[in-house]
């Protein structure tokens, strides 16, 4: 357990991380919102004893007793209404959009904030109204317990009109799409700003050397986060070069392998057994029962997919959604760059991480939508211009992988119509190169 907790003190990037996990948490932002209401009274009471006898008995002790009673019972029930909202967005959203939406939802930071501001106000509430009946502060002493609570009163009530102003478009699908769509292309443009994630690429077609040692996993889930600033650290203490078989948001499988060691002995650490080593590595890579945005870019595209494909099912038959979502790909898809060609933006130098591929990208961006969407003209004439306009991408790999991709969807989508109109109106809307190539 000591060597653990070592591992992520070595850096305050990896901490910083961290700690960002625990904040889209919203018992986090609950817990420390009560922590500061009753830190606020703490030092009303210190303060409190400071000020100028006039000044301390300005307000009345009532003044601030119906304030507080004010907030006491307006708060619960707000709370209780915006929980209700939050339930009923969820399970709304779940069943019309995608499950897989679920979490974005649930880390909405409008929501969190807001419900930590109402419970912080009413655990501010209450616990004033403790302490007066306990006479800690007693009615000569009311003016900065009345001055703290009509500041705690303005902070409710901004918080409830920017509650307000965000019910409008919570949940709505072009509000969760737009969300999905941003919080996708800020995962894609930190990964290509630091490729393979500041590590060295390592290709599919290549095999880690063959002194390396394999690390397995010792539980089953979706590989979630890789902390590969403090994992550096410590491989460059133990001279040792790490090839991470699996990347963020594959399913590992217990048993199976997560990593490789290649241990050189060039570090200037103290010497630790295998064990240690294939410790150090499972704490750096987080797993868990579902994926996450984080890191991976991939699963934002693969929701998107989803809600498209749920767009086209005949219960809701509607593909005006599919091709929104087939402009908002092919928006984060023309940020593609290669990272193979990236070799002088390799930090952490003793890394291996395999690197995103086009053809990845496109079958989870487009993949699904383009399968259930197969007979639908208009989405099969949206996709075609999206392929075509990524095969002039200026990196030649995701051009090469946009325009095999046209040929399938182009060789779907005719097989899919029945109706001549269809076929050349989707025909007109396919590059030519494709159509040639088909034909051929």
């Amino acid at each position: 357990m000591k060597k653990l907790i070592s591992t992520f003190s070595s850096l305050p990037a990896t901490a910083w991380r961290v700690w960002l996990e625990y904040w889209r948490l919203l018992w986090v932002r609950v817990v420390l919102m009560g922590a500061l209401a009753l830190l606020s009274l703490g030092l009303a009471q210190l303060v409190g004893h400071l000020l100028p006898d006039e000044l301390a008995s300005y307000v009345s002790g009532k003044a601030a007793d119906k304030l507080l009673g004010i907030i006491a019972n307006a708060m619960l029930a707000v709370t209780t209404f915006s929980l209700t909202v939050m339930v009923s967005v969820y399970q709304s959203s779940s069943s019309q959009f995608t499950p897989r939406i679920h979490r974005l939802i649930v880390q909405d930071a409008t929501t969190q904030n807001t419900l930590a501001a109402f419970i912080g106000a009413y655990v501010y509430a209450l616990t004033g109204i403790i302490l007066r009946e306990l006479g800690i502060f007693t009615d000569d002493r009311a003016f900065l317990l009345f001055a703290m609570t009509v500041l705690v009163l303005i902070y409710v009530v901004v918080s409830m009109v920017r509650w307000v102003l965000h019910l409008q478009t919570y949940g709505s699908l072009t509000n969760t799409s737009r969300q999905i769509e941003e919080i996708t292309r800020t995962q894609f443009s930190e990964r290509l700003s630091k490729p393979c994630l500041g590590a060295n690429p390592w290709l599919s077609s290549e095999n880690a050397p063959e002194s390396a040692t394999p690390v397995y996993s010792d539980e089953t889930g979706y590989v979630q986060h890789f902390y590969q600033e403090s994992l550096d650290a410590k491989a460059k203490a133990l001279g040792m070069h790490v090839y991470l078989a699996a990347h963020v948001g594959s399913f590992v499988m217990a048993g199976e392998v997560l990593a490789y060691i290649d241990d050189r002995g060039d570090g200037d650490g103290e010497p630790e057994d295998e064990r240690d080593c294939e410790e150090i590595i499972r704490a750096h890579i987080k797993q868990g029962d579902t994926r996450t945005y984080d890191q991976d870019p991939r699963f934002g595209l693969m929701v998107l997919g989803e809600i498209a494909s749920k767009a086209l099912s005949p219960g809701i038959n509607d593909p005006g959604t599919a091709i929104d979502i087939i402009t908002r790909q092919a928006r984060i898809l023309s940020e593609y760059e290669d990272e193979t060609a990236c070799e002088a933006r390799v930090i952490h130098t003793r890394l291996w991480v395999q690197p995103l591929t086009p053809e990845d990208l496109i079958e989870d961006a487009f993949g699904s939508l383009a399968r259930d969407g197969a007979g639908v003209v208009e989405v099969q004439q949206r996709l075609q211009k999206a392929l075509t306009s990524l095969t002039r991408h200026s990196c030649p790999e995701m051009a090469d992988a946009a325009e095999k991709a046209a040929l399938i969807e182009y060789a779907r989508g005719v097989g899919a119509l029945d109706f001549d109109h269809d076929r050349t109106r989707l025909r007109n809307a396919t590059a030519p190169s494709v159509v040639e190539a088909y034909e051929a």
